[in-house]
């Protein structure tokens, strides 16, 4: 047992506070009088979602076919009010209102947001459906498309990542970073909600793979572990600091396979069909069809 005097407890906490509420601090709050969003409902609220997404795969029991309606309606319903509750929170922690309880018109934006997203859900299953096939088809050693649900980091990555991606187009803050940073926490792929992915996508292996927020990925596109689509630099404005919401990173058109360790920085695009060979350092764009090797990239 640590034993403190009274008096220098006091302190402790007292300036632990006074860090809290200094005028400077990164984190000083708008409204401490609100609680934030908070992460393990959000876990929740994805968890659901996959459930619906992937219905009979995940969940605690088996879904008779007769009664597939009614379960997915109960899902879907617990997860938007998980959902439109957080995305409540994150609207209030930006919110300029004063006084005691949450703003009304955080709730409503937050509830027609929550509809929005709901009416996503189809064309977001069957884009997934066609990334569960991708990596059946791009890996000799998966058994079944099943397996791909199951075990593959990168389904459950682009997963959380086309979750993520919708609340992100609907300009909701917070919660559509801290739903792909469940993925990388669990998977080592790190992928920004605001980065643009078609169908048929497939990450093999995953860990390490790291995809920027400006970054447009097209159709049938395929990365191995240890790549990077990141920014070569950040523009700065004039007191220093980087600009957001600027073009960053990559273009990869369709049918564009990356290799391990590949690192391509910057604004630049990848023609449809290229090949970009292990451990290259890229900086420049490559015409539709081009082969990259290390050597060409060191020219």
């Amino acid at each position: 047992m640590i034993e403190t005097k009274a008096d220098e407890f006091s302190e402790i906490v007292a300036g632990l506070c006074g860090n809290l509420n200094d005028h400077g601090s990164p984190l000083k709050r708008k409204r401490p009088d609100l609680p934030l969003p908070n992460s393990a409902s959000v876990r929740q609220a994805v968890e659901l979602l996959r459930c619906a997404l992937f219905p009979g795969y995940w969940g605690a029991a088996p879904i008779p076919a007769e009664n597939t309606h009614y379960h997915m309606g109960a899902v879907l319903d617990e997860a938007m009010k998980l959902l439109a509750e957080q995305v409540e929170l994150s609207f209030c922690f930006f919110c300029e209102k004063t006084g005691e309880g949450s703003c009304p018109h955080c709730r409503e934006k937050a509830v027609a947001i929550a509809a929005e997203f709901l009416k996503t859900l189809p064309a977001m299953q069957k884009t997934l459906m066609s990334d569960v096939q991708a990596a059946y088809e791009g890996d000799p050693a998966a058994t079944c498309p099943a397996e791909t649900v199951f075990c593959y980091p990168g389904v459950l990555a682009i997963t959380n990542q086309r979750i993520g991606h919708e609340l992100y187009r609907l300009k909701v803050p917070l919660i559509p970073r801290m739903i792909t940073e469940l993925a990388h926490s669990a998977t080592g792929i790190d992928i920004h909600p605001g980065a643009t992915i078609g169908k048929s996508f497939f990450i093999d292996h995953g860990t390490g793979v790291v995809i920027g927020e400006t970054c447009a990925i097209g159709e049938r596109v395929r990365l191995y572990q240890g790549v990077t689509l990141g920014a070569k630099s950040f523009p700065l404005d004039e007191h220093g600091n980087p600009i957001k919401g600027v073009k960053r990173h990559p273009d990869v058109e369709d049918d564009v396979v990356v290799y391990a360790g590949a690192t391509i920085l910057g604004p630049v695009r990848i023609g449809k069909g290229a090949t970009i060979g292990g451990n290259v350092w890229l900086t420049h764009s490559v015409p539709p069809g081009g082969k990259i090797s290390q050597t060409d990239s060191n020219r």
